[in-house]
């Protein structure tokens, strides 16, 4: 990776956006993330590259590819590694991979509602720049099946009242289309406030569910 100074560095992105205007963004991008990346990692070591002294925490160890989705579209960043006892990761892409996540859900939240392959591919293109495959979309969606087995296995707190209800929803089971129950059971904490304690769907309101 070859080192710029800053007014190099400013420089570069100013010459981007002039020749290519919005096509430019990412590359821009590119640049000051991984000089901010850079600068931090000198941050953590408290010693530049090359540089000796007592307060050195640690080393430098090259740098690892990361691309992460964007609306400028994919952008391949090129992460600091440390070597040592020093726990390193840099704060501008920790938001990037929260950002992450979160289309992630949101792929998975569509296709949970129904929405087709090609539907959800064409929406995160719109957003990202860039399409994703019905492989991606039940990757994401095997998600969300973490989240909610996390949900149903986690310790219950104590509630001095517990309802219990139902809404009907309808489903697709073996090619029909069917009115189904979600049965809710609703706790009220000492507190006063509401919780969802667990969920379940059955084909009624019937006892035997």
């Amino acid at each position: 990776m070859t080192h710029q100074t800053h007014p190099e560095l400013l420089n570069t992105v100013l010459q981007l956006l002039s020749e290519d205007g919005s096509g430019g963004f990412a590359e821009g991008i590119r640049l000051l993330v991984n000089e901010a990346m850079r600068q931090e990692r000198g941050q953590a070591l408290q010693a530049q590259p090359y540089e000796r002294t007592d307060a050195r925490l640690g080393h430098a160890n090259g740098f690892k590819p990361k691309t992460l989705a964007t609306r400028c579209g994919p952008i391949q960043f090129q992460v600091p590694q440390v070597r040592g006892d020093l726990n390193f990761y840099p704060s501008a892409l920790q938001k990037g991979i929260r950002s992450e996540q979160a289309l992630k859900l949101a792929i998975a939240e569509m296709y949970v509602q129904g929405v087709s392959t090609r539907k959800v591919s064409a929406i995160v293109e719109q957003l990202c720049g860039h399409s994703v495959s019905s492989t991606q979309v039940s990757q994401c969606a095997a998600k969300l099946d973490a989240e909610l087995e996390a949900w149903r296995t986690r310790p219950l707190e104590p509630c001095r009242y517990v309802f219990l209800d139902a809404r009907y929803e309808k489903v697709r089971q073996g090619g029909q289309v069917l009115d189904c129950a979600v049965l809710v059971a609703l706790g009220v904490r000492p507190d006063g406030k509401r919780c969802i304690l667990g969920v379940s769907v059955a084909l009624s309101e019937a006892e035997v569910f």
